[in-house]
């Protein structure tokens, strides 16, 4: 049997989806998995403790940003999604929680802003309406 070269795979290498067995919610926008630490892609929720001086900051209740995401945790098996780096060393992913994708929740209930600049390959500017 002669192959057909009029039609080609193209592979996309996608990073794996990792579970969390246990998710601790850190703020608005990030939580941990282990020893991993997580931040939200292309969000940014309100500071529990205040704005550094150097940083422009979101308005807002810190607090109420991470019960918010505290719930949505519980919603359902956490798994996320590796995207990048930041500065800090953190894995900039996406999150699920069963279902629910946690930046599009934190946006849809008022609790983070969107930040496209944030937001590498407009993933949660695509995902979340």
């Amino acid at each position: 049997m002669r192959e057909d070269s009029s039609c080609s795979t193209v592979n996309l290498i996608m990073p794996a989806v990792i579970q969390c067995p246990s998710a601790y919610v850190v703020d608005g926008d990030s939580l941990r998995c282990g020893p991993e630490r997580l931040r939200l892609l292309g969000i940014d929720a309100p500071e529990l403790h205040g704005c550094p001086s150097w940083r422009t900051c979101v308005a807002g209740d810190g607090e109420a940003s991470r019960q918010s995401l505290r719930q949505a945790v519980g919603q359902g098996r956490i798994r996320y999604q590796f995207v990048t780096r930041d500065r800090f060393g953190r894995a900039i992913v996406v999150v699920w929680a069963g279902s629910i994708n946690l930046s599009c929740w934190q946006l849809s209930r008022g609790q983070a802003v969107y930040k496209p600049q944030w937001d590498n390959g407009g993933i949660i500017g695509r995902t979340c309406r």
